[in-house]
């Protein structure tokens, strides 16, 4: 079993969904892929992953999500967990969100929703790479 992670974070299912299809297809039992429907279950899941020395390498995250916004996750995310590369998958957020974003979250890219198949996959490729 691996002990490399991706998180992702969206809080309507079939992204959620997807996103596992997608990432499975591309990248096989690689990472162990994880899923939480929402800002504060994702904090929580990350905390469980390192107690059972499980390296998360990266999170895609939406935006706009009930409670805490996708801008706020990835900030507080880089503070605790400055190595994973994070990524914001959103069709909601703002130009200005996505430049605090960058700036507070070290945000590795944006992708808009709906995503390229083949951008996701690059994008993702590429964070693994660099992290």
């Amino acid at each position: 079993m691996t002990n490399l992670a991706i998180v992702c974070v969206d809080d309507e299912i079939s992204v959620l969904k997807s996103l596992e299809i997608e990432l499975e297809k591309a990248f096989g039992d690689t990472y162990l892929y994880e899923f939480a429907e929402s800002a504060d279950e994702a904090l929580e899941l990350l905390q469980e992953l390192e107690e059972n020395n499980i390296e998360t390498r990266m999170i895609i995250s939406d935006w706009l999500m009930p409670g805490m916004k996708g801008d706020e996750f990835l900030t507080q995310v880089h503070r605790q967990y400055p190595h994973i590369a994070t990524v914001l998958l959103t069709g909601q957020a703002a130009e200005a969100v996505i430049q605090t974003t960058q700036q507070n979250a070290n945000l590795y890219e944006y992708l808009p929703k709906p995503w390229s198949k083949h951008k996701f996959l690059a994008t993702v490729q590429s964070a693994l790479t660099q992290s």
